[in-house]
């Protein structure tokens, strides 16, 4: 089903000069809309998205969360817009439905930042699963995706305020895109648009232009992902989350440098 368009009606703004004058400026803004992720008749979230691609959204979320652990456990996809928002509705298989009761009952904060659903820290600090054994990926791989980037990021190019998420190959060719509000969002979308194409995650490696926090490291391994790529600096515990599952990360990523951090 076709969701709403990835950019918001332009409004009239007024661009403010140093020398005291002004001129309007007609600017679409980034969509930001209340969309409910239900499963299995439960409310288990309101999250702040751009709601394009929310089959995606609703599939990736279960994924990443751990509401399901395959993507055969998320059926029955419905999306349905309101006066409020939009509603994104899934079946979790009875495998994971005992999951999914619990963190509905125990979940503290509705947020797509990882710590949906958590009230114990020592939950946090479980280890993630180990990355499966990986070739490293060329420099030169990187820098052409970062390329091919700019082109792949409509929403942002009209509004400047969109992250994006990509799955790129080993040669730096990029094979999907997501684009939301969110960068949890986006890198939700990617993981669901990719599990629902049968595409795994481990030969090629995910580019998010978000900041590297523990919860897009956590999302990444969780995902089944080898190697991320970010352009912003890694977190002291984005850090360490990837090196003890033995996933490559890469941040700061630049046209002309990129940082390793894990190998």
């Amino acid at each position: 089903m076709a969701t709403a368009p990835s950019v918001a009606p332009s409004a009239t703004l007024t661009a403010l000069r140093p020398d005291g004058t002004a001129r309007p400026v007609d600017r679409p803004f980034a969509p930001e809309i209340p969309v409910a992720l239900e499963y299995n008749g439960l409310s288990y979230a309101v999250m702040m998205a751009s709601p394009s691609d929310l089959e995606d959204f609703i599939t990736g979320f279960a994924l990443t969360e751990g509401l399901a652990s395959r993507v055969e456990d998320v059926t029955g996809i419905d999306i349905a817009e309101t006066d409020l928002g939009w509603i994104a509705r899934a079946t979790i298989t009875s495998l994971a439905l005992e999951k999914l009761e619990e963190r509905v009952r125990t979940r503290v904060a509705e947020s797509s930042c990882g710590l949906c659903g958590i009230d114990n820290l020592e939950v946090i600090a479980k280890p993630l699963p180990p990355v499966a054994p990986h070739s490293p990926i060329e420099p030169a791989a990187i820098f052409r995706a970062l390329e091919g980037l700019r082109d792949r990021q409509p929403g942002n190019r009209a509004t400047g305020g969109m992250h994006a998420a990509a799955y790129v190959a080993p040669d730096g060719g990029i094979i999907a895109v997501r684009e939301d509000v969110g960068r949890h969002n986006a890198l939700d979308k990617l993981i669901g648009a990719m599990a629902r194409a049968g595409q795994p995650l481990g030969g090629g490696f995910l580019l998010s232009t978000a900041r590297c926090s523990y919860e897009i490291v956590e999302k990444a391994v969780r995902a089944g992902a080898t190697t991320l790529v970010t352009i912003s600096v890694p977190t002291s515990m984005a850090a360490a989350r990837a090196q003890a599952a033995g996933l490559s990360l890469f941040a700061l990523a630049r046209p002309d440098e990129v940082l390793r951090v894990t190998a």
